[in-house]
Parts: C-alpha cells; sequence; structure tokens
C-alpha cells in the first residue's frame, strides 16, 4: 500500500517544537518530503543549530511516523536555519546580513561581561552558526586580549574593515585599532560616531549571530547600540550578591524603556571552585541572579563558577569553551549558548506570523 502525503503530514502536525508551541508543519520545519512506495523520507529544519531539543524532535517524529499506515521505512534528516529577527525598521540595513544582534550588558563593571560575551560568541560557533562578535566597550576593551588577536584589521576596498577572526567567530574591537597603552579620551558624540562606523563600515558578511559586549551601566554607549541596532534580545550579567540586584535592575529598565527582549540573566562568579580540591565556596553569597530573574519575570539562564580556569583562558587570548570544551565550564557555557539561541527562537516566533511551508518531491 502507497503512502499518502496528507497522511504523513497529519503524522507531523502531531510533533511540537516546545519551545515555539507550533507542531512543525505549522513552523515550517518540515522539508524535503519524498515517498517511494512504504519509504518516507524528509527533512526537519530547526530554527538554530544550537536547538537542546533536536534529538526529542526527531524521536517523537519517527514515532509519529511510524504509526503511519504503510509505513515500513524512515529516514528523518536533520539540519538547522537560523531565523533572523523580524524586520520592519531603517536601522535594520545598518546589518543587512547579520540574522539576529544579541546584547550582552550588565548594570555594572566586573561581573564577567565580556568573559560572558566571548564564550557565548565561540559557543554558538561551536553548535555549527556563523557568529559574529563587535567589542562595544570603549574605555575598557578587553576582547583583543581574551581573543588573542594582536594585529590590525585591513580594508581590501578601501571602504569596509575587514573583521578579524579567531576561535570561528569573526571579531572587531576598536582595540585593534589604537595602541595597547593609548587611552581614549573622547566625548560621547565622539564615541557614538566611532562605535557607529565599526557598525557600519565593518564587513560582517553573512551572521546568524552577532554578540555586542555592551559597556557596563546604562550611558551613552549602551543606548546607543540598542536604540540604533535592531537586536533580537539582550542577555544580562550578573553576581550572585543582593547588591548586584540594583544594577541588574536598571539595566532592565533601560532595555525595557527601548523595547528590546530580555533574554535571560547569566550570574557570573555564582561560586569559586578550588583548584586543589575541587571544593565550591560561595564567596559572593548565593541566589543573586535566580532572586532577579524571579523578581523581574524573565529566565535565569544559569550560572558560571568563578574558576581559574577561565580567568587563565581569557588572559591567554583562549576562551574556556575553546580550551577546555569537555570540562565542566566548557559545557557550561555549550548549555547557555543553547539556552540563549532557544530564547531568540522564541522572541523571533511571537512577532512572526507563522508561516507553513512544505516542500516535497
Amino acid at each position: 500500500m502507497s503512502v499518502q502525503e496528507r497522511d504523513v503530514l497529519a503524522a507531523m502536525s502531531t510533533v511540537m517544537d516546545p519551545d515555539l508551541n507550533q507542531d512543525i508543519v505549522k513552523a515550517g520545519m518540515v522539508k524535503d518530503l519524498k515517498i517511494d512506495g512504504s519509504f518516507v523520507q524528509l527533512r526537519i529544519e530547526l530554527t538554530t543549530p544550537a536547538c537542546p531539543l533536536k534529538e526529542k524532535i526527531k524521536g517523537d517524529a519517527e514515532t509519529a511516523l511510524k504509526k503511519v499506515a504503510g509505513v515500513e521505512r524512515i529516514q528523518i534528516d536533520m539540519s538547522a536555519r537560523v531565523r533572523a529577527q523580524p524586520k520592519g525598521a531603517s536601522k535594520d540595513q545598518l546589518l543587512p546580513h547579520v540574522k539576529n544582534v544579541l546584547l550582552v550588558g550588565a548594570g555594572k563593571g566586573g561581573v564577567g561581561k565580556s568573559t560572558v560575551a566571548i564564550n557565548l560568541a565561540c559557543a554558538l560557533a561551536r553548535h555549527g552558526a556563523t557568529v559574529g562578535l563587535l567589542d562595544a566597550d570603549f574605555y575598557g576593551p578587553s576582547i583583543p586580549v581574551m581573543t588573542g588577536i594582536n594585529k590590525k584589521p585591513v580594508s581590501k576596498d578601501g571602504k569596509l574593515l575587514e573583521p578579524l577572526e579567531a576561535h570561528g567567530i569573526k571579531v572587531m574591537s576598536i582595540g585593534f585599532l589604537i595602541e595597547a597603552d593609548q587611552a581614549l579620551i573622547w566625548r560621547g558624540p565622539m564615541l557614538q560616531g566611532a562605535l557607529m562606523q565599526l557598525v557600519r563600515d565593518v564587513n560582517w558578511g553573512e551572521l546568524d549571530y552577532l554578540v555586542v559586549d555592551l559597556p557596563p551601566g546604562t550611558g551613552d554607549i549602551p543606548l546607543t547600540v540598542a536604540q540604533q541596532l535592531k537586536s533580537a534580545g539582550a542577555v544580562l550579567v550578573t553576581t550572585p550578591q543582593d547588591v548586584a540586584l540594583a544594577d541588574v535592575i536598571r539595566a532592565k529598565q533601560m532595555f525595557d524603556k527601548l523595547n528590546i527582549p530580555i533574554l535571560g540573566i547569566i550570574e557570573n562568579m555564582s561560586q569559586f571552585i578550588c583548584p586543589h580540591c575541587g571544593k565550591g565556596t560561595h564567596i559572593f553569597d548565593t541566589g543573586g541572579g535566580k532572586k532577579a530573574s524571579q523578581m523581574m519575570d524573565i529566565p535565569f539562564l544559569g550560572e558560571v563558577p568563578l574558576e581559574l580556569s577561565i580567568r587563565v583562558g581569557g588572559d591567554r587570548g583562549l576562551p574556556i569553551v575553546v580550551g577546555k570544551p569537555d570540562g565542566v565550564e566548557g559545557k557550561s557555557f555549550m548549555e547557555l549558548a543553547q539556552k540563549v539561541a532557544q530564547r531568540v527562537s522564541v522572541e523571533n516566533a511571537s512577532r512572526t506570523a507563522p508561516s507553513v511551508t512544505i516542500q516535497s518531491a
């Protein structure tokens, strides 16, 4: 008995993407459907290669297909195509080939925001996405050291700068354009103009995600980036102690006023891990990140410990997710990247009308 396409699609309509709260047919994830007698072949296209539910969705699809009358053989291929954040504003044209801009911010300095930003970018790349990293902290650009890049960018056409590359990501920072011991004594308008040049006059190419490492606080530069770039969302970085709560609230208020969704909170330096005995100690108190997320009703993405290898890797230009991807710390960033990508897909879906795309052959 020959399998009918309508029966296969009906079966696939019972398979849900829990994040998008849609079945995979309505979400446009079923591609390249082929039926040859009792053999059914199709491809499920996820909304990000960092999808943490990949195996569950594939397993549910296989189970559903086995129940279709006449099906004897199944082949389900999994792929991913990062979907772009909804367009519509003129400022989208600043980065027409960047699908999603991710802001990494903090209400205060010293919380490890740059460490989170670079490891998040590298983790997304290791999951299979094309990623860029923009260091927007003009007063304290630390990304050049943390990437290990010590050369200056060049222009091939005399118009656009080519971003530098390290660890599978494209990188740009004001730190590449000035001497290491040179202080930037610039007023706000000069900083804003220079920042927009790093956005507009850099050949970023096609990117799934551009991670932007914001300077701390809610001053001119974070405001300029947030206002000029249409962002998929912001990740807030904090530390465990209660005193950091007020700073996180201020940062959230800034993004709320600019209608930028908060993707979630990451608690950095959650506990100190002794390099000798491996025992964890909560030297900065505990639970501040979770408390902030509950108070503001935003997702808590996870914790990153205060671990010596993370600091050493950053100083040597080898982020922990690259240097020790299979270690506890590396795995924690890989999981955080999955959660961030997951939240981006959810936010994009919530602002986009559902589409149905079936490709059959």
